[in-house]
């Protein structure tokens, strides 16, 4: 995934599309590599990579990605299968369903979380159980 000193242009081979910070997308954006939002989406944005939303970006959209690192503006639902890293730089307005959440000190989310890691039991306390005392204990 993205590192966090990885530039606003990055150089890995990976990255698929770049929405520049001067570019605003309006409508559904739907692609299959890395995608780095410095600029503007308004609409929906799916990609089956990574997504990373620069610290300057605004993405009015509902997200769904591969992976996530979110250093932006968010207002809407997002859905990462994997992982999602937010900033401390973060705003999001918008649940969030992730395996894996990691957020900043700093960030600002308002929203529901939704972590599914398969089915979690937990079981009721047991009673407290009193020791038992011998015959011999009894009689001192």
């Amino acid at each position: 995934m993205f590192s966090k000193n990885q530039t606003t242009t990055p150089s890995s081979k990976n990255i698929e599309t770049i929405i520049g910070p001067s570019v605003k997308v309006e409508g559904n954006f739907k692609g299959e590599g890395d995608l780095v939002v410095e600029g503007i989406v308004v609409g929906s944005l799916q990609t089956k990579n990574n997504l990373k939303i620069g610290q300057n970006a605004l993405v009015e959209a509902n997200i769904n990605a591969n992976n996530a690192f979110i250093s932006g503006k968010v207002k809407g639902n997002i859905i990462v299968k994997g992982k999602i890293e937010i900033t401390g730089t973060a705003i999001i307005l918008g649940n969030i369903k992730a395996q894996i959440v990691s957020i900043e000190s700093g960030a600002l989310i308002k929203g529901d979380f939704n972590m599914p890691v398969g089915n979690i039991t937990v079981e009721e306390p047991r009673p407290e159980v009193k020791p038992i005392k011998l015959e011999e204990e009894k009689n001192k």
